[in-house]
């Protein structure tokens, strides 16, 4: 079996956790503040904000959690560890929110019906603190955004907030100046459609790796193809390309030799495909089950 690591520094890890922790304990104070002035004010879309940044706190625990978790080593009874805890992380994290989406929207057409007036100067106030905060832990969390799911999945949720809390901002200039209070309910509509769009892409890339498919970036038959081009292998068959986590891919097949080879030539061969699908297609774990003259079914995906 084939391993090729890419190990992260403790202390790049730690910087990740405590920029989670300054991320949560803002949100939390945010989502207090709104609750407060929401429930005062009247205003559903600073309810509605409230709402997603409670998510926000959930969402981040959950990150920092699973952050904590994959750094655990594997044991007996646990031999990939944790490795799948940020995968985790973010599916819930994206699946959270779809849901706050569905439950503003839902919210918001009962709201237009039936307009209210609204207390515009506290949802000005609160939705700048809003956007400073949650602008902060947007910076913070920036440059982790591109390394995880899980940490684009905190990413995301803090964005999203931040534009809420800016249209939300805006929502309380045309409230406070022209008194359109149903703009409230409509800006609550459009929160709610912006994070489904933000969560769904989220949700469907950690639902495959969950789900074991083929990254999409892998052409399974190319892969065969190559594979089979060094000698004296005869055939590639029984396939299996899953991705772990956004570090490992793995690869699994069974290969059948066109001569009972000894097993130091097998090792030779062995590091010649390793070498291969890494370069190529970035597969740093390889499992082969070498094979000569035994009858068992050679398509190359074989459902078991």
């Amino acid at each position: 079996m084939g391993h090729h690591h890419h190990g992260h520094s403790h202390s790049h890890d730690d910087l990740k956790g405590r920029n989670l922790l300054i991320s949560i304990l803002l949100n939390i104070a945010i989502t207090v503040s709104q609750v407060i002035g929401g429930i005062i004010s009247g205003s559903l879309a600073l309810l509605s904000d409230a709402l997603h940044n409670f998510s926000d706190v959930l969402s981040l625990i959950i990150s920092y959690i699973a952050t904590r978790l994959g750094k655990k080593k594997a044991s007996s009874l646990k031999t990939f560890g944790y490795k799948r805890a940020e995968i985790m992380a973010a599916f819930v994290n994206a699946a959270t929110l779809v849901v706050v989406a569905v439950i503003l929207m839902i919210e918001a057409v009962e709201r237009l019906m039936e307009p209210k007036e609204i207390e515009s100067n506290l949802v000005i106030w609160l939705s700048l603190f809003g956007i400073l905060a949650n602008g902060f832990s947007v910076l913070l969390l920036k440059k982790n955004a591109n390394e995880n799911m899980n940490m684009k999945s905190a990413y995301l949720h803090l964005l999203t907030d931040m534009m809420a809390s800016v249209a939300v901002f805006i929502g309380g200039l045309l409230m406070k100046f022209y008194q359109v209070y149903w703009v409230d309910a409509i800006l609550t509509m459009a929160i709610g459609v912006y994070l489904i769009y933000m969560g769904y892409d989220l949700l469907k890339e950690s639902t495959k790796v969950l789900m074991l498919f083929t990254p999409k970036s892998i052409v399974v038959k190319e892969i065969v193809e190559s594979i089979c081009t060094i000698e004296p292998i005869k055939n590639v068959h029984h396939v299996h390309i899953w991705q772990l986590n956004e570090e490992e891919i793995h690869l699994e097949a069974h290969i059948d030799f066109k001569e009972d080879i000894k097993l130091s030539e097998f090792d030779e061969i062995l590091d010649k495909i390793e070498e291969h699908v890494y370069h190529k297609h970035g597969i740093n774990h390889v499992n082969i089950q070498p094979e000569f003259d035994k009858c068992d079914s050679k398509n190359v995906i074989v459902q078991d």
